[in-house]
């Protein structure tokens, strides 16, 4: 036994040792247990499927035992439901073997298994913040009492909250749960990857950095190379949904097969075609009912030969069973995407890590290329909190009147023990709140406004819970059975015969709408169903991702496999674009009153370049990942003119009317601060002062 595992409770050592027959611990497990048996703050990092749950719970199981933690005292947080669904049984027998107790709380779970779980506290709880969120203001729950005893919160896949407003809204309910136990609250994140894990732990620990100890626990951070042999990593070219489908019901028959795509109506397309010729496939997306989700998830993690074609919801960690192929449809966005696809293979002893990436176009063949030549030079991206949740911060205030019933008007702020934004600098957000009437103000006490209860006061104020907005949808029935869930503009738009929809992979017919409720009624159709759904959000890839597509146009080749199409179509864009593309620096190209600046410097950094330089840019089409669209009459002097001193003078983005619906709780802020977050997110200040800074060279034979 290691002096590490050692330290763990002796009913737990015996159980790890007899019940699971581990003769030892992974490194990340053995390296975890010092600091959260100390008590530190930490992330922990492996790679998918490294025993991060382990790490962070036989510790923290242990901790109960040895200070005799008593009710309700670790949380452990997840973004996904179905994240939580698969733990609950692997964590309820960890517990068991020392006697204690484990429940699950999210918006899935009836009405009575929460009041059983208020009426007898478990040990430890499974949840979301919004849960934790909506617990908190429920005039059900007493939460002085029911957190009372938190000692400690697990947040998994801590990565997907920090790089989104899910991340702001954890740090602040975090602060108010500590504020009702009166003792700090122990942090512990897990990821698999990140590129700034320091930065990681300041942020999760919130206002309580500096105060304590921070570790980064990380046995094997990089991407090994090494780790997947020579072929099995493949890139392909395919142009088309139809032929993709036909590689992937042609390849590696009787085998495990998961297909990631990057869009829901993409998953219905490639699933649809895949049954056509015969495939035994499921589908998993968002938009598919929670029934349909879960049988396809069990019925893949029982099957063989077959096919499950997802988003990225089944991209963080959830156990679909031993997998023999990865299959991505053009490619992620990130390295850290691809890494999290790329570790759901290779855990079955003697099977190896892989992935087939199938582009449908040319682009996003070079995008593939680039993704994988980011990754074999080892890098990942850092992850960033949003700047300037303002929207966070109001729909924070109204969850504190709710919580509170009423708030001191000058005390309000403590309730955050100073977590910036959420401190003193919120107070122009507060007195807009007073002013519009989302608060009301009695003497020195502030409560919710009827605003604010119109607004957001359906459902007990559910929707406040969530900082994401969703787009309305309608719900699809066959019969009573709930298959999913549709965007409207199908059921609206003008067609010749009957009205198709695609969803769960299969055709149906329209048969009534009931427009008031947003629901639709369906039956099966042979064929020619359609699927769209409307994403709001600011798409786009990096500045990294976008240079190394430069650099691959340039000749660098990464370490996969092409296949013969593929190599072809490479050759051929590498040919194409030889004119727009320069190892030092950027270049400016004419193609008769197509005038564009090839910057490669990613969506964000072009939209911030594009206003900068207002009135060089072309009004219609403005820019994209790659390129700034400059007026036609452009010349050099102008150009000189309006780039000497851009570095030094950037702008925000412009912002359209129509993204400010996509923001939660937008109408709780004064316009122009919604619309100063929104063009924050939009920026890239850095990467655009950065190509401000490289020479610009006009294109042989151009004439600007």
């Amino acid at each position: 036994m290691t002096q590490a595992l050692a330290r763990l409770h002796p009913a737990l050592v015996h159980h790890i040792v007899n019940t699971l027959g581990w003769r030892s611990l992974r490194p990340l497990q053995e390296q975890a247990i010092e600091p959260v048996l100390e008590g530190h703050d930490a992330v922990l990092l492996a790679p998918t499927a490294g025993g991060k749950t382990e790490a962070a719970c036989f510790p923290l199981l242990s901790a109960m035992e040895e200070h005799r933690w008593t009710g309700l005292s670790v949380l452990y947080v997840c973004p996904l439901k179905a994240l939580l669904n698969n733990l609950l049984p692997r964590l309820e027998t960890y517990a068991a073997w020392l006697g204690r107790r484990v429940a699950i709380w999210h918006g899935d779970v009836t009405a009575g298994a929460r009041r059983a779980v208020l009426r007898d506290p478990p040990d430890l709880l499974l949840t979301t913040p919004e849960s934790l969120e909506a617990m908190l203001v429920s005039v059900n729950v007493d939460h002085a009492r029911f957190f009372a005893g938190v000692r400690a919160i697990v947040v998994d896949e801590v990565h997907a909250f920090a790089g989104d407003d899910r991340g702001w809204h954890l740090l602040a309910v975090l602060e108010r749960l500590t504020r009702i136990t009166g003792s700090p609250i122990q942090r512990i994140g897990l990821s698999a990857t990140v590129g700034n894990p320091r930065e990681l732990v300041t942020w999760l620990q919130g206002a309580s950095h500096g105060t304590r100890e921070g570790r980064v626990v990380a046995p094997d951070v990089k991407p090994a190379l090494g780790a997947i042999p020579p072929g099995e990593l493949e890139i392909d070219y395919v142009g088309s949904v139809h032929n993709a489908a036909t590689v992937i019901a042609a390849l590696h028959r009787g085998e495990k097969r998961l297909v990631f795509c990057d869009s829901r109506q993409l998953v219905e397309e490639i699933g649809a075609a895949l049954r056509e010729r015969g495939v035994t496939t499921y589908l998993s997306h968002a938009s598919l009912s929670l029934d349909e989700r879960r049988q396809a998830e069990q019925a893949f993690a029982e099957a063989r030969d077959c096919v499950i074609v997802s988003t990225s919801t089944l991209e963080l960690g959830i156990d679909v069973g031993d997998l023999d192929r990865v299959i991505q449809i053009n490619a992620p966005s990130t390295v850290a995407s691809f890494l999290q696809r790329l570790g759901r293979t290779g855990r079955r002893s003697g099977s190896s890590r892989n992935c087939l990436f199938l582009a449908l176009n040319k682009d996003s063949l070079l995008w593939a290329y680039a993704l994988v030549l980011l990754w074999s030079r080892g890098f990942v991206e850092p992850v960033h909190a949003p700047p300037e949740p303002r929207h966070i911060v109001a729909q924070q205030i109204l969850a504190l009147c709710l919580q509170e019933h009423s708030v001191g008007s000058r005390l309000w702020s403590e309730a955050w023990n100073g977590l910036a934004p959420f401190d003193r600098s919120a107070e122009p957000i507060k007195r807009h709140l007073l002013a519009q009437g989302f608060v009301d103000q009695d003497g020195e006490l502030l409560f919710i406004g009827l605003e604010a209860e119109r607004r957001f006061g359906r459902q007990h104020f559910m929707g406040m819970t969530a900082v994401f907005t969703a787009p309305p949808q309608f719900t699809v029935f066959e019969g009573r059975r709930e298959i999913g869930r549709t965007d409207p503009a199908l059921l609206t738009e003008k067609v010749d015969g009957p009205r198709l929809l695609l969803l769960g992979g299969r055709s149906w017919k329209v048969t009534w709408t009931d427009w008031k409720r947003r629901r639709c009624f369906v039956e099966p159709a042979e064929a020619g169903g359609r699927a769209r759904w409307m994403t709001p959000g600011i798409g786009g890839v990096g500045f990294d991702l976008s240079r190394a597509a430069r650099d691959v146009l340039l000749g660098e080749d990464p370490p996969v496999k092409l296949t013969q199409r593929a190599a072809r179509v490479m050759a051929e864009l590498r040919e194409r674009r030889l004119d727009v593309v320069h190892p030092g620096g950027t270049v400016i190209s004419r193609q008769g009153l197509d005038v564009r600046w090839w910057t490669w410097a990613g969506f964000r950094a072009n939209a911030t370049l594009a206003a900068t330089l207002g009135e060089l840019v072309d009004e219609k089409q403005r820019f994209d990942d790659v390129s700034v669209r400059l007026r036609s009459d452009l010349t050099r002097e102008m150009w000189q003119a309006a780039t000497a001193d851009a570095a030094e003078r950037l702008c925000l983005p412009d912002v359209d009317e129509r993204a400010l619906a996509g923001l939660k709780f937008s109408e709780a802020l004064p316009r122009r601060l919604a619309v100063a977050t929104l063009a924050a997110r939009l920026a890239d200040l850095d990467a655009a002062a950065k190509v401000l800074k490289e020479p610009a060279r006009f294109a042989i034979g151009s004439q600007v």
